[in-house]
């Protein structure tokens, strides 16, 4: 199939690769993003991308504590502006409240905010702001003690990135430690047994694409890869990270010497993994100036 300039500036920018061996990647995978990837991480010409991690929309997640019970909303708008707006940010304040008593996602939608239903808040919202608003997710943490933080906050519980950390034993101290360190690290899952199976196994048939380009026996790719394996787990898993707080230490080791057991967590940040897109600065003069 032919490659587009566009798939390859793409990839590029997911990659950080040459834009021919982008190309290359692209032409030996049929075009597949994801499969041309992996090409460049076995060739030694890419780094892992963090899909999840890719932000294209605007927005501010709002952060609500009471007691035993944290809940994170996401309301997506289109433009930064809004997110600065007093109105805008009074509302997702709101709404975060009003998640406190919500199971889910759907409850919170239906939900009275004020003699109205949370979802026709935003409506009416939209109508008075005239740009496009969604509540997009809400995530609910519940534990004997649970902490929050929020990252580049423009108000008191409200920014670009929302954290909940839930704790047995511990102090509050600790655990807004812990909280900084999730919103810094973005680890994927508490602990190795909290990890999807797929992440696992797609990272160690890569581990193993790469061990094989060194063209080293089978026997001595299967000791190397129990090596790459670990160090991996190592970096995903909030348990495995080296501790922000102190890099000696892996998180797991810095709670138990806070007497804490980490329990579960939350990090959620805006238009995470949303893609839009997006034109160049110059095309988008040139489709203004034509009307």
């Amino acid at each position: 199939m032919a490659i587009t300039a566009k798939q390859v500036k793409e990839l590029r920018d997911q990659t950080g690769a040459g834009m021919m061996d982008a190309k290359k990647a692209l032409t030996e995978t049929d075009g597949d993003m994801e499969a041309a990837v992996d090409w460049l991480r076995t060739k030694g010409l890419a780094k892992a991308a963090k899909k999840s991690g890719r932000t294209a929309a605007e927005g501010l997640v709002g952060v609500e504590v009471d007691g035993g019970t944290g809940v994170v909303v996401e309301l997506n708008s289109e433009t930064d502006f809004v997110g600065k707006n007093a109105e805008f940010q009074e509302m997702v304040s709101a709404i975060a409240k009003t998640a406190i008593n919500a199971p889910d996602l759907m409850s919170l939608k239906s939900a009275d905010l004020g003699g109205k239903t949370v979802e026709e808040t935003v409506t009416d919202k939209i109508a008075k702001i005239g740009e496009n608003m969604s509540l997009r997710r809400m995530e609910r943490l519940e534990g004997e003690t649970v902490v929050s933080y929020v990252h580049n906050a423009v108000a008191p519980g409200l920014g670009k990135i929302g954290v909940l950390v839930a704790l047995t034993g511990g102090d509050e101290a600790f655990g807004k430690q812990v909280a900084m360190h999730i919103a810094a690290a973005s680890p994927a899952s508490l602990s190795e047994a909290d990890l999807d199976p797929a992440i696992v196994e797609h990272e160690k048939q890569v581990q193993m694409d790469i061990a094989r380009e060194s063209g080293k026996p089978e026997a001595v790719i299967e000791k190397m890869i129990v090596g790459r394996m670990k160090k991996f787990l190592g970096e995903v898993t909030l348990l495995g990270q080296a501790f922000v707080v102190n890099p000696d230490l892996t998180v797991g080791e810095a709670a138990k010497d806070a007497g804490a057991e980490i329990t579960g967590f939350v990090r959620m940040a805006v238009g995470e993994g949303i893609e839009v897109e997006k034109e160049d600065f110059a095309a988008e003069v040139a489709k203004a100036a034509q009307g």
